[in-house]
This record gives structure tokens, sequence and C-alpha cells, in this order.
């Protein structure tokens, strides 16, 4: 009797065409749409004044590293797993792409519209070090009703939109709480607009929120060790077991509404 080995039978078309319809074996990922050559060119070609259309695109693994975008319209597509290091995606219009497992080192996402996008666990370091060299920018980038997770540690967010974004590690991002959370340690988030964002668990120590909006924010057990709150907004937010060790409040609004005080970690240590 002749018996195929696993691996053959995998590798044979005809036996992956037996195990999916079987329903045994995992459907393979569609290719993307169009090749890193073709994208190249509809770049190359670009009219600054006229951005190159790629919306609802499936741009899955393609490596489009170093590229200049040139505020290109990528509505809705889906990006997972693409290399986008070093790439230059500034007033780029990303709104409900799918940006989940990309490579956004030293990234710019600049003035770029990413409002309701899905980032989660980005590859945003070469190292565990976490180099300025390689933090990506977010300077006013909207990522209003965004789903965020992961490593974003010195990245640079001044001045941009994260109303209503969910960063907490369970819940709206599907990732299951007290195993990870998002790391926004050393970020700049000054002037950011934070309002109503769930920040739970986010560790925030030594992050720059001076006059952040952070009101009706949810910072529940977030780690705001020595983080620059300085004429932030906090009307309204939830400080329940969060970690204030030598966090800076001076000049902090709305800060007699802020809900959980009492059950703050090190409220003795804060900087008023």
């Amino acid at each position: 009797m002749f018996v195929i080995s696993r691996m053959r039978f995998w590798r044979s078309k005809r036996g992956i065409a037996v195990l999916l319809l079987a329903g045994l074996a995992p459907a393979l990922a569609p290719a993307a749409d169009i090749t890193v050559h073709q994208l190249v060119e509809r770049l190359y070609r670009a009219d600054p004044a006229k951005p190159v259309d790629m919306s609802h695109l499936n741009l899955r693994n393609l490596d489009m590293s170093g590229l200049d975008f040139k505020g290109a319209k990528l509505i809705g597509s889906d990006l997972f797993g693409a290399d986008l290091s070093r790439a230059d995606l500034s007033r780029a219009d990303l709104s409900a792409a799918r940006l989940d497992r990309v490579v956004i080192i030293g990234v710019r996402f600049d003035d770029a519209n990413l409002a309701g996008v899905s980032l989660l666990r980005p590859s945003a370091f070469s190292t565990l070090a976490a180099p300025q060299s390689e933090a990506a920018s977010f300077v006013r980038a909207d990522l209003s009703g965004s789903r965020i997770f992961g490593r974003f540690n010195r990245a640079n967010l001044s001045g941009a939109n994260l109303a209503g974004a969910t960063l907490a590690p369970f819940g709206r991002t599907g990732f299951i709480e007290h195993i990870w959370r998002t790391e926004l340690m050393g970020a700049n988030l000054s002037r950011a607009t934070l309002a109503g964002a769930d920040l739970t668990q986010t560790l925030l120590a030594f992050a720059n929120l001076r006059g952040a909006n952070l009101s009706g924010a949810v910072l529940r057990k977030a780690d705001l060790s020595r983080a620059d709150l300085t004429g932030a907004d906090l009307t309204g937010a939830d400080l329940s077991e969060a970690d204030l060790d030598g966090t800076i409040l001076v000049d902090v609004r709305g800060l007699d509404t802020v809900q959980g005080l009492a059950s703050a970690h090190n409220v003795q240590t804060i900087v008023r």
C-alpha cells in the first residue's frame, strides 16, 4: 500500500484542495491585489495635488518599507502584516484601514487620517530597547475611534486626536487582561485629545501629557508614574487603582471631578 507522507501531502495542490473541502485545513490568505512593483509605479507617477487612490485594496504582507505615499488614499484597505518601516504616510487617508501586525519602525503618520483604524500588535522596534530613532510619529494624526494595542514607547503623538479610542488590553481590542497592555512609556502626548478614550492598564510612565485633553478618559490601573500632566484636563476621568507615583498634576483642570482617586496608588507622591 502506497502511503503519502504528511508533509508531501500538504505540499501537493491536490492534498490542500482535499483538506480545504473537508474543512481540515486553514483557508489560504488571498494574494495582494497589486504587486509592490505596481504600487511603486503608482506612487512614482502620483501628483501631490491628486493623491493615488488605493482604497479598499488587499495589501497584506507587502514590503512597502521606505516608500513615500504622497498622501495616498488607503481608506478601508487591509495592510495586515505589511512592512511599513521608514515609510512616509504623512497626510495619507487610512481611515477604517486594518493595520494589525504591521511593521512601523520609524514610520511617519503625521497629519494622517487614521480614524477608526485597527492597529493591533504592530512591530514597532527591532530590539527590546525601543530606541528613540525607531519610534513612530503620529503628530496631529486623527486616531479617533481607533483600536490600538502594542508597544508605542517614545512615539510622538503630540497634537494627535485619540478621542474615543480603545487602548485597553481587553474588551473591544480583544486582548486578555493582565497578560498584555499597551505601552506608551516616554511617549509625547502633549496637547493630544484623549477625551473618552479607554486607557485601562496603559503604561504611560514618563509620558508627556502636558495640555492633553483627558476628559472622561478611563485610566483604570494605568501606570502614570512620573508622567507630566501639567495643564491637562482630567474632568470626569477615571483614575481607579492608577499608579500616580511622582505624577505631575500642576494646574490640572477638573481634578475635583476625577473618579477613583481614593483608590489610586502612591497618591502621596503626586506633584501639584
